[in-house]
């Protein structure tokens, strides 16, 4: 019998960092994974790491946003995501028209 083994989608390194599976995170956006790995390498991909405090302890907070879409996860100590959600959000501007 084989067992199913999900690959999740946060995951830390030995240093503690978390890492992100490209091609889970890019279902999450609603692209093919190739899509995701191109604005990646254009630079379009932009993530926040916050460590909770008081109550929070022991979580993080991970954001990662590329064009209009921000996706968000609460991760425990243990790698688990209690809470999750992709929200679409204005466009930055900033750059010259």
């Amino acid at each position: 019998m084989t067992a199913f083994v999900r690959h999740p989608l946060v995951a830390r390194d030995a240093a503690g960092a978390f890492t992100l599976d490209a091609d889970l995170l890019a279902k999450h956006f609603g692209w093919p994974a190739e899509t995701l790995r191109d604005f990646m390498r254009r630079g379009m991909v932009a993530s926040t790491v916050e460590r909770g405090e008081g109550e929070d302890e022991g979580k993080w907070r991970l954001t990662v946003r590329c064009g209009n879409r921000r996706w968000q996860a609460i991760v425990g100590s243990d790698g688990a995501i209690s809470d999750e959600h992709l929200e679409f959000v204005p466009l930055r501007s900033g750059r010259p028209a």
